[in-house]
């Protein structure tokens, strides 16, 4: 699968994702640091890449503004949640929600959350 990381979300989990032998691209790493979240999320709709993101201003460009994307994952998780936390969470969503990749989705430590079809 094909993975933008955010500025936001730990570097830890996309190395996680490339160890999985995902595609990924890392804001910081592949593109100029401090993008806007619209370029950012944009990008990543360009290119086909599910956007994971700890950012939550994410939701409203997608259901506020009605930007299109690939897949947005949000990690609504406490702040002192582990990234070892995020990347359980999303490699246990990867395997058991197929369906729902490509969606914009809420996960956290009580569980998954779809938002919608694909903006």
């Amino acid at each position: 699968m094909r993975f933008m990381l955010d500025e936001s979300a730990e570097v830890k989990i996309g190395a996680a994702l490339e160890t999985d032998e995902h595609d990924v691209k890392i804001v910081q790493r592949d593109f100029a640091v401090g993008l806007p979240d619209r370029e950012i999320l944009r990008l990543a709709y360009a290119e086909q890449r599910i956007l994971i993101t700890n950012d939550r201003d994410f939701g409203d460009l997608v259901f506020r503004q009605g930007m299109s994307h690939a897949g947005v994952i949000y990690l609504r998780f406490p702040l002192d949640s582990s990234a070892d936390q995020k990347i359980a969470s999303i490699q246990e969503f990867l395997a058991m929600r197929p369906d729902d990749i490509g969606k914009f989705v809420v996960l956290s430590p009580s569980g998954t959350r779809v938002g919608d079809e694909n903006a």
